[in-house]
């Protein structure tokens, strides 16, 4: 289990699974020990994995504001998870948000004054939207945050070191982002979302990094590069308190 806080004094948890704890998917991968892999993940955080909400991702830029009625959305069944979305944000205390990666990149989001958290599903189409920014501007809009109180964080994810891509891909994202080795394209995708909260105003202290590979970390951690159809995923949950 990976566990993190932002402070040990604020009242916010925040974690990522790892391979060891298990498929967290109900949908990707063998899925026949899903639900109890939450249980034991969650209930080490203090969380109950029915409580759950959960969205059915489509790599998109929606994001979701969850209120209490959204307990509970695909925490056990993917089913009634939320429709089309990506990212989701919220001002209620006890209410655990989720989502599942295997080389995509989550963002953690913290605004410790309001208090507010949000959780991001950030694979490269949803950063070619712009997604984090938009999770940012939810926040402003429906929680009065203000962006210099604002914290972010990375969790696990392809990195540049790995996400191999082709040489027209660079015509999405603009060179600043892409490394050339032995005449292949390394792809920053952690680069392109840290500059995308820096554009909203984040501050650059504000901002941290589990700088976690899912391609050099494969026995550790779930990676759809590597393992395909067969792959399980992650979860990144994100409560207050």
């Amino acid at each position: 289990m990976s566990k993190t806080s932002f402070s040990a004094d604020v009242p916010v948890i925040y974690a990522f699974s790892a391979r060891k704890d298990g498929n967290m998917s109900l949908s990707y991968g063998d899925t026949g020990d899903s639900l109890d892999s939450r249980r034991k993940f969650l209930s080490g955080l203090g969380i109950d994995y029915k409580d759950l909400v959960c969205a059915k991702q489509v790599h998109g830029a929606r994001v979701i504001y969850a209120r209490e009625g959204e307990s509970g959305k695909g925490a056990l069944s993917y089913d009634n998870a939320l429709e089309d979305t990506d990212a989701l944000v919220t001002d209620k205390k006890n209410l655990p948000l989720a989502i599942f990666t295997a080389d995509c990149l989550s963002v953690f989001l913290y605004d410790a004054l309001t208090p507010a958290a949000g959780v991001v599903h950030a694979g490269w189409r949803s950063s070619k939207e712009n997604i984090t920014a938009a999770a940012i501007k939810l926040m402003q809009k429906e929680f009065n945050s203000r962006v210099e109180n604002i914290y972010l964080s990375f969790g696990p994810a392809l990195r540049k070191c790995c996400y191999k891509v082709s040489a027209d891909f660079k015509d999405h994202f603009g060179a600043e982002f892409f490394s050339e080795q032995n005449g292949s394209y390394y792809f920053d995708l952690v680069g392109l979302n840290k500059k995308q909260a820096t554009a909203c105003g984040i501050r650059e202290g504000n901002i941290s990094d589990c700088q976690i590979c899912t391609s050099c970390s494969g026995k550790e951690f779930f990676s759809y590069r590597k393992e395909a159809a067969s792959c399980g995923r992650m979860i990144s949950v994100i409560m207050l308190r």
